[in-house]
């Protein structure tokens, strides 16, 4: 069975939010968003490693808030960067030697399945690059200052998703090589393709939201009362299950 350790950037500002705290800190149905991220990952048999990305201005926040989730699901903490791929740089730093295969899946991505994880593991391991995206189904206009320019034709357009799964060492190569592979790359599949990877696409889901705005949270707040729950395993947790998501504490 192939090793992934799965990266989960949190150290964005969250500035479109316009919460109280921050996005993956939020409660979302009784516990922070960022757990109920990485809850679909820490049992998995094929996971060796999970590593979150924690801007240094809230680690000590998050370490006093979080400290015994992290300590019982073994999630290490990396220093967030000024910009995503440095956040995920200095996390690819600690992955451990017997790592076969990098996820990185927004933390702030909640309603993850078993199954959409499984089949977009299947097929890194496979092709060796492989993210989730759903086919576009909304028209596309091009709008300047609020007023309609043009239309754009959404042939072949796919919305990119998480988790996003690639080779441990092309990943490591395509960010030592990063800067010379462009400014204007936006995520690690545009990367790869920068340093001539083929990236396969698995279709994901239109729940596999991404939480952006407040209006984003109400709607995974629904969406996680209609998913199967996802199945514990291993020894119960000597606080438990409530303990153990951090549905305590949360406002």
């Amino acid at each position: 069975m192939p090793s992934f350790a799965v990266i989960f950037p949190a150290a964005g500002k969250s500035s479109r939010f316009h919460g109280k705290e921050k996005k993956p800190f939020t409660n979302l149905d009784g516990r922070a968003v960022w757990l109920r991220s990485v809850e679909q990952f820490i049992t998995r048999p094929d996971v060796a490693q999970c590593i979150i990305v924690i801007s240094p201005d809230d680690q000590e926040m998050f370490r006093r808030r979080f400290g015994a989730n992290l300590a019982f699901m073994n999630v290490q903490i990396a220093d967030g960067g000024a910009e995503r791929f440095e956040s995920v740089a200095n996390a690819l730093a600690l992955v451990k030697p017997e790592v076969e295969f990098i996820a990185v899946h927004d933390a702030v991505r909640p309603c993850v399945t078993e199954s959409l994880i499984n089949n977009v593991f299947e097929k890194a391991e496979k092709m060796g690059a492989a993210m989730l995206a759903i086919p576009v189904s909304d028209t596309l206009k091009h709008v300047e200052n609020k007023q309609v320019k043009g239309t754009a034709s959404r042939a072949g357009l796919w919305a990119a998703q998480t988790p996003q799964v690639f080779r441990r060492d092309w990943l490591q190569a395509a960010y030592e090589d990063r800067a010379k592979l462009g400014k204007d790359i936006t995520d690690d599949a545009q990367l790869m393709e920068a340093a001539g990877h083929t990236v396969h696409v698995v279709e994901g889901a239109t729940t596999n939201i991404k939480i952006t705005t407040r209006q984003d949270l109400i709607l995974a707040d629904a969406i996680l009362k209609v998913l199967p729950k996802p199945k514990p395993s291993g020894p119960a947790h000597p606080f438990g299950e409530e303990e153990m998501w951090g549905g305590r504490g949360l406002k």
